[in-house]
């Protein structure tokens, strides 16, 4: 069974840039050479996408592999397959990384007892459930990566294919 997916480096240090291939390499099984081009949002920082297709949990090997790199802004994508729910990771230097499952029309999904907790948490004055809810769908990073996905409107796509 084949997955496929879209890796946006948002942005990144050019120094850091071969270091994000490699990691990428690593999980794919096969070379990578991602096209990198200027990020306007962030002048100096590099800005790629990538078109992949691989093992059903390829996007998460690749978010792993990347989740600790304090200077990477990046999201990863990974359409359902039979068996497995879709999902997309987003991570910003300042947030980390956000995980949420996503359905065929590109909805979030958030599993039924992480709203019970935001309800309980909630009702008990620790936060208010929409802060809450909005956190759950990822709010917080959206916001913090639109005008980096914005900056790469047009940018071209390849398609890179993992080894079996």
């Amino acid at each position: 069974m084949s997955a496929r997916g879209v890796f946006y480096v948002h942005s990144a240090p050019p120094a850091l840039c071969p270091h994000v291939e490699w990691a990428v390499a690593g999980v794919l099984g096969v070379p990578v050479s991602l096209p990198w081009s200027a990020q306007p949002a962030a002048p100096g920082a590099m800005r790629a996408e990538l078109s992949w297709e691989g093992r059903p949990g390829t996007a998460a090997g690749i978010a792993s592999a990347l989740r600790s790199w304090q200077l990477l802004r990046f999201e990863i994508t990974e359409d359902a397959t039979p068996g497995c729910d879709g999902v997309r990771y987003s991570s910003t230097p300042s947030l980390g990384v956000f995980t949420a499952v996503i359905g065929a029309s590109g909805d979030i999904f958030v599993p039924e007892d992480r709203l019970r907790a935001a309800m309980a948490d909630a009702a008990a004055g620790k936060i208010t459930l929409e802060q809450e809810l909005d956190r759950l769908l990822g709010r917080p990073w959206d916001d913090e990566l639109e005008p980096f996905r914005r900056a790469g409107d047009g940018a071209p796509v390849r398609w890179l294919h993992a080894a079996v």
